[in-house]
């Protein structure tokens, strides 16, 4: 009787643990094209943790764009002389400010840091 429980088990765990397997490679292979947004991308944060994504998603081209005084000093392209901190402090609390409405109004992540990264000019 157990043999034939285990068949059983192991028969209907082959079929349906194939089409689970078929259906996270479709999700993984939609989330590489960048075509996927499951539900837990746009609702299954909080407030704070939407805006952290979206100015995570920002980070690099706000340093490349305005990059703190440190920086300035070390890249080749830039006015070593030239305080950059007002300006980056400047263009930090535009984006803040999109985002933020942005995500009040019912944004997703990617759309608040298009909405931020507009309102920058970046």
């Amino acid at each position: 009787m157990t043999i034939v429980r285990w068949l059983i088990s192991r028969t209907i765990q082959f079929f349906l643990g194939s089409a689970q397997e078929r259906r996270s490679d479709a999700i993984a292979k939609r989330k590489e094209a960048g075509t996927f947004e499951g539900a837990s991308a746009s609702r299954g944060r909080d407030f704070e943790a939407n805006y952290a994504a979206a100015a995570q998603l920002l980070r690099t081209r706000i340093d490349r764009e305005f990059p703190d005084a440190y920086y300035a000093r070390l890249s080749s392209g830039r006015n070593s002389s030239y305080d950059y901190g007002q300006d980056r402090a400047l263009a930090i609390d535009t984006m803040s400010i999109a985002i933020a409405m942005a995500l009040r109004n019912g944004a997703t992540v990617p759309q608040a840091a298009a909405a931020g990264a507009a309102s920058i000019g970046i």
